[in-house]
């Protein structure tokens, strides 16, 4: 009768060159490989996986003090003066009295409101920086238990959108089925941010468009400027309706400040085709008329803000879904600076 096999141990190759006889053990590892993209949202992906929510805070303690310090002298110098007048208008008459309370209760509910609606909407804000951030989480750490919660929190964001019915249906009806991360996240964006997708790509070129043509055509430089601030405000805040943010004047702040955050760090590295062209239509549209150089310019900055305005405002990162570009929001411009050069 045979021996049994003795039990021998194996190593399980990594794929990496053995080290060279003699060579130092605590060499550096190997380069990654460099990619190149085009996009501007693939180049901060492919540089950390993260997007620019929200610009670091930096606040000096003493202004924070003083800004403080002074609201609450403002405040209790407001507050004497109200209780003395209303004073002097009862000594005066009682009705007269009675009359500034009724307005000083009616001033107090309206700020409460006011205070109320600027607290809902910075909370909504954060619910979906919060959102896009454990969505970032689950997708790089493999998370599925995360990824499920991510699902819930989203179906639960968007569960007052009637248009939204049948996609939430369909995710309801996945359950706690095995998928991948990415597969699980990337079917949630699908059924629930496709279609807003749709929605904030309409509104960007609705907004490219007109401030192209309103600045083409105004007769006077302050019009263009004002009419571009409008438009970029009103694009903002219609962005965030649209995925569900909403914001206040606070929240609106913010979101402006992560917006042009954003766009500062990306806007610049958009090289390839895509720049490429709008660099060609604008010079052709220039060579047309300075004013139609000036429209296009304007259309395309307008829609490059929109873009930013979407990676803020977005509840998931882009994971199947494709990020949209200015040739998909502002074509028409880049079209119509073509044709008026021919």
């Amino acid at each position: 009768m045979s021996n049994p096999q003795r039990p021998r141990a194996f190593r399980i190759p990594t794929g990496e060159p053995p080290p060279e006889a003699g060579g130092d053990a605590t060499a550096a590892p190997p380069r990654p490989e460099v990619r190149l993209v085009e996009e501007p949202f693939e180049i901060v992906e492919a540089a950390d996986g993260t997007p620019v929510p929200v610009a670091a805070k930096r606040r000096a303690p003493w202004f924070s003090l003083l800004a403080a310090a002074l609201g609450g002298l403002v405040s209790i110098a407001v507050a004497l003066s109200v209780e003395r007048l209303i004073a002097d208008l009862f000594a005066s008459a009682a009705w007269l009295g009675w009359v500034a309370l009724a307005l000083l209760g009616i001033a107090v509910v309206a700020l409460s409101a006011i205070v109320g609606r600027e607290i809902a909407g910075v909370w909504r804000e954060r619910r979906i920086e919060v959102l896009r951030g454990a969505a970032l989480q689950a997708l790089a750490t493999r998370d599925h238990t995360g990824a499920q919660a991510v699902v819930r929190e989203l179906r639960a964001v968007y569960a007052d959108r009637p248009a939204l019915a049948a996609g939430r249906q369909r995710l309801d009806a996945l359950g706690d089925a095995i998928l991948d991360v990415d597969d699980r996240i990337g079917l949630a964006e699908r059924e629930l941010l496709a279609p807003l997708d749709r929605q904030a790509k309409a509104a960007i070129a609705q907004a490219a468009r007109q401030v192209s043509a309103v600045t083409a055509f105004s007769p006077r430089a302050i019009v263009d400027v004002a009419f571009v601030v409008f438009a970029a405000t009103r694009l903002l805040r219609r962005i965030a309706g649209i995925y569900g943010g909403r914001p206040g004047f606070l929240g609106f702040l913010r979101l402006a400040r992560a917006a042009f955050a954003h766009l500062t760090v990306t806007g610049g590295m958009a090289v390839g085709e895509g720049m490429l062209q709008q660099v060609l239509g604008l010079g052709i549209a220039a060579r047309v008329s300075a004013k139609l150089g000036e429209g296009v310019l304007n259309g395309l900055m307008t829609a490059r803000f929109g873009l930013a305005a979407i990676a803020v405002c977005r509840p998931l990162p882009f994971t199947r879904e494709a990020p949209p570009t200015v040739n998909d929001v502002a074509g028409e411009l880049l079209k119509f600076g073509s044709e008026k050069g021919e």
